[in-house]
């Protein structure tokens, strides 16, 4: 079992962050926010494919004043990113569920300060999001972009935030490596008690992306480092959260959903193989309920793994066997197999 690291509990309009609250996954929209009816859509998009919160870009007055609308029609709490305009915040804050902000770019003390009284005045939290990229520049001076510098910055604004009697606070530490992400992380996980959102910011496309996001969020979430989090990925919005849940499902941490085992192709498979196992994920791709499924080429390892499987094909020269819990139910032709395999799963996930 992974135990967590304990933190304090936030509230991001519904969704509870940290403490016992389940691991979230997010994503951020791409349109435009002005473009309300675009905007919407990439969130019920998002909504459907199973996000729990998402942050919209606020880059002008445009944006700020589409937010309120936004808002009331959004299935999802809306987060606010923030930069550069703090204005645009103090606007923001007066309809949405959170905003984030780059303290090293959002323009001085007395400017966060002001963010600060707005947020306490809704009861909306703030995440700190510290970038290497845009660090505040005395930090990057003195110690390069480096996880150093990346918790120097995080401690003290953390440190601002709380002199300001203010303390509905995550933190997010991001890197465009794997390496300076999870050394920032777990450098700052000891000395604060707050949630924090795990990323890998500007991870590339979704082959690169969910690499590093994996390796960043596998390390992190196997000792115990993580409330929520996204994975970042150009030009993608379910992806997102498909691969984002992925990770939370195969390192045991979210229960929801089907776990598809199936085996390398090898000299002992007598079918094709990998378009069966495609056409499983993708018919499965909507179920809820845990199940674990095994779509095995041979009998061989089919006699081990169906034994812990839900439901099972061991394929074999023009027919396969259908197994369910261990039980074989059917031996059918290789032209049936798969239609009868998730009219199976059809009755186990209902």
């Amino acid at each position: 079992m992974i135990k967590r690291y304990p933190t304090r509990k936030i509230k991001v309009g519904n969704v509870e962050i940290g403490g016992d609250a389940p691991i979230s996954v997010q994503s951020m929209t791409f349109s435009k926010t002005k473009n309300i009816n675009d905007t919407l859509e990439q969130i019920n998009r998002l909504y459907f494919a199973g996000a729990d919160i998402v942050r919209v870009a606020v880059l002008d007055e445009e944006d700020a004043n589409a937010l309120k609308e936004i808002k009331e029609k959004s299935p999802l709490p809306i987060i606010a990113d923030i930069h550069f305009n703090y204005k645009l915040g103090l606007k923001a804050a007066e309809v949405v569920d959170g905003l984030r902000i780059n303290p090293g770019n959002i323009g001085g003390k007395e400017r966060v300060k002001e963010i600060v009284k707005a947020c306490k005045a809704r009861n909306i939290p703030i995440r700190i999001g510290v970038n290497a990229g845009s660090l505040e520049e005395h930090l990057e001076n003195k110690y390069g972009q480096t996880p150093k510098a990346m918790v120097e910055s995080a401690l003290w604004h953390i440190k601002f935030l709380e002199d300001s009697d203010f303390f509905d606070i995550k933190v997010s530490l991001k890197a465009s490596d794997v390496q300076r992400t999870v050394e920032a992380y777990r450098m700052l996980r000891p000395l604060v008690d707050y949630p924090f959102h795990l990323g890998v910011t500007e991870a590339g496309t979704k082959f690169h992306a969910t690499i590093k996001s994996a390796a960043a969020f596998g390390a992190l979430l196997l000792d115990g480092i993580g409330d929520t989090l996204r994975v970042s990925i150009t030009g993608e919005l379910e992806e997102e959260i498909r691969v984002g849940k992925a990770i939370l499902k195969d390192l045991g941490l979210s229960k929801e959903g089907v776990n598809i085992i199936s085996c390398p192709t090898c000299g002992r498979i007598e079918v094709d193989l990998p378009p069966i196992v495609e056409a499983v994920e993708e018919a499965t791709k909507d179920i809820k309920k845990p199940l674990n499924l095994a779509v095995m080429g041979c009998v061989v390892n089919a006699i081990g793994e169906a034994k812990e499987a839900d439901v099972a094909i061991a394929c074999g020269k023009g027919y396969g066997l259908i197994i369910k819990k261990g039980e074989i139910i059917g031996k059918y032709k290789e032209d049936e197999l798969l239609d009868r395999f998730l009219e199976e799963v059809k009755k186990e996930s209902e």
